[in-house]
């Protein structure tokens, strides 16, 4: 068997699992209306099939205190029992099983109705909670027990308890939110009262033919929080309350250290549930960063836990499990821990999606079916764009030629693929290399595309991507002076001190570039740890340690012409982590920067009126891009019917996210 221990089977005594799989719980904006449970449906029933052993919904608040949101996703009445049973049928009639999820968002609800176990206002929301009297405590451990009994009516094969992650019941567990004197505050036994008695509670509602997982924080990450002899003693009576299985949380949302972020190296957390192992005897669920199924297979057979949750690497590939079984795993569209589709859309109230896979909970909508007639079109550029065009246009029948005058495939991807913690498109490449083959897609590479040859296709669609956008100052044109492809593609020399134009995400990756020694960090737990101050031994409370970064490569400058903090339009769950990993490394950002000139003594700026002079070697361009379409102008001007996708379609901050929507959409229409 491929990855034996990934696919045994688990048995909990009352049902067996029948691998060690768990799609985590992640919220994706389906879960919030009614009229979208039929696409949730979906969505479930498409993972189902892909083989996943157990699924966890998105968090389903108990309570309208509870919401994450107003009028987020709860089951509070007997009504809403109906839109939950159109889950629990799609994923059964698939043979798949499905918990629930029941989260209470505490003083992390955005939301004037929120409420904790103290008035103590949280840093990532406006509204100050209201503390539960002692009353509210009991009638919100009601609101649990009763949420659970109505997802088993709904035909839940169990439920998640959200214990982690900073929401509600970790608020009462840690002094830090918890400054209570009465019997739910004052000790760490009388903290911990909270979960122990919900989980007693809902055992004695739902009987012993029910699942229930516990979402038990074990490394939160901020200060004044659990030690680990509190979560062992939490573990323990989580069990004899009644627990199935205990699944590991990592962090509060508030932390100062990055949990799921692409530059987290893989597995980066299982030692910490490895560290549980063999204080309770019930099976326990590591997660975080788990992309691939030798990774998963290593976690199990070393012993750090009996199973292995992944969320977003499901958004991305469906199929992953029945992949990894039938030994495929080179064939799996590697989830890169990008964050931009999935948890930046949902803090922008948008559905989730994934860069990487623009149906994920878009089931119903985006359809890849045969094409009514067989056409023979040209793709030209082998960037994200045509890549994701020209292996749809092939899996519905089209004949397909994929054009492009580089070497390889990959495009831009072959530039991110250089820049630390972002190593993981790698794997998107060589997924698409293997798309390409088995969709059956002609490659043309090394050679331009020409008009007289194109004429002969049907149609032609033009990913082209972008060129880098120059900008004018005296000194300009010093070939000292150097565009990001100069560095990134061409491996031109690059002194001890750089100056870098432009701090959108491109500045931010070269400054990254720059400032690291080989190798990067993301590939060493243990330096990882180290850098961003995470305690391994869990000796501290909260598990936190002085960051003890490496001292940067170069000394870097990072600049841009707008006023305000360069990095404020990164990605929302991504962009802190790239500004405190360049400050860490003591990268001066500056903005209102004006440029006046290039010369022997250096770039002379002025900022806030003050003129100054940055003694650098070099100075690297990022101050964006231009669509690159000449072909597809020529290809008009003659009458060819032509498509733009990609960065020669809007070449604005390029955005593999849409340039890869934007190449599957097109080809499901044509």
């Amino acid at each position: 068997m491929n990855f034996p221990r990934l696919f045994s089977p688990l048995d909990l005594g009352h049902t067996v699992l029948p691998n060690r799989i768990l799609m985590g719980s992640m919220h994706t904006g389906l879960e919030d209306k009614a009229a979208d449970f039929d696409k949730l449906a979906a969505y479930f029933a498409e993972r189902a099939r892909g083989g996943v052993g157990l699924m966890v919904t998105g968090g389903i608040a108990p309570s309208i205190e509870g919401w994450l949101k107003p009028f987020g996703g709860r089951l509070t009445m007997p009504w809403h029992v109906a839109r939950h049973r159109k889950l629990t049928r799609a994923v059964h009639a698939e043979g798949g099983k499905l918990c629930m999820q029941i989260l209470h968002a505490g003083r992390y609800g955005y939301h004037p109705l929120s409420v904790a176990p103290s008035k103590i206002k949280s840093p990532i929301t406006p509204f100050t909670p209201r503390a539960l009297s002692s009353r509210g405590v009991e009638r919100t451990i009601g609101d649990f027990v009763r949420c659970a009994k109505r997802a088993q009516d709904a035909g839940y094969d169990g439920i998640e308890v959200m214990g982690s992650e900073g929401y509600l019941i970790n608020q009462f567990l840690a002094a830090r939110t918890n400054q209570r004197s009465d019997a739910w505050g004052g000790s760490a036994e009388k903290r911990m009262r909270f979960p122990i008695e919900i989980v007693r509670r809902t055992r004695e509602a739902v009987g012993r033919d029910f699942i229930i997982i516990y979402r038990l924080s074990m490394l939160d990450l901020v200060d004044n929080a659990q030690d680990w002899s509190e979560i062992v003693t939490l573990a323990k009576a989580i069990e004899a309350a009644g627990a199935s299985i205990i699944n590991t949380g990592i962090g509060w949302h508030e932390a100062r250290v990055p949990t799921i972020v692409t530059s987290v190296p893989r597995a980066g957390f299982a030692w910490v549930t490895k560290k549980l192992k063999g204080e309770v005897s019930i099976p326990l669920i590591t997660t975080n960063r788990i992309n691939m199924p030798e990774v998963a297979e290593q976690i199990l057979a070393s012993g750090e836990a009996d199973m292995v949750s992944m969320a977003r690497p499901l958004l991305a590939d469906p199929q992953w499990p029945n992949k990894a079984k039938a030994g495929r795993s080179e064939r799996i569209n590697t989830c890169i821990a990008c964050n931009q589709a999935c948890l930046d859309h949902v803090f922008q109230n948008r559905r989730a999606s994934c860069l990487l896979n623009p149906r994920a909970c878009h089931e119903t909508e985006l359809r890849i079916e045969p094409a009514p007639a067989r056409k023979n079109i040209a793709v030209v550029g082998a960037g994200p764009a045509g890549l994701a065009c020209a292996t749809t246009l092939a899996e519905r029948g089209h004949a397909v030629t994929l054009i492009d005058q580089a070497n390889d495939i990959g495009g831009q991807f072959n530039y991110a693929k250089r820049i630390p913690g972002k190593e993981e498109f790698h794997e998107t490449l060589r997924y698409f290399r293997h798309r390409l083959e088995d969709t059956g897609v002609t490659v043309k590479l090394g050679q331009p595309a020409e008009t007289t040859d194109l004429a002969r296709h049907d149609e032609v669609v033009v990913a082209t991507g972008i060129t880098p956008r120059r900008v004018s100052f005296p000194g300009s044109d010093d070939p000292r002076v150097l565009d990001y492809l100069d560095v990134l593609a061409r491996d031109m020399p690059v002194g001890s001190r750089v100056a870098i134009i432009g701090a959108g995400g491109i500045g931010f990756d070269v400054a990254e570039f720059l400032v690291e020694h080989r190798p990067s960090p993301t590939l060493d737990v243990t330096r990882w740890t180290r850098e961003w101050g995470v305690d391994m031994q869990l000796e501290s409370r909260g598990g936190l340690s002085a960051a003890k970064p490496e001292a940067p490569a170069r000394q870097v400058w990072l600049l841009q012409r707008s006023d305000g903090r360069p990095g404020a339009r990164l990605n929302k769950t991504t962009g802190w982590v790239h500004r405190a990993t360049l400050k860490a490394k003591d990268v001066t950002m500056l903005g209102g920067v004006i440029y006046e000139r290039f010369d022997d003594e250096g770039l002379h700026i002025t900022v806030n009126g003050q003129a100054q002079v940055l003694p650098v070697d070099n100075v690297v361009v990022c101050a964006g891009q231009e669509p690159n379409r000449t072909l597809a102008d020529a290809l008009i001007q003659v009458g060819i019917k032509t498509h733009i996708i990609g960065g020669a379609d809007v070449a604005a901050e390029l955005d593999a996210k849409r340039a890869i929507d934007q190449g599957t959409r097109l080809a499901a229409a044509l």
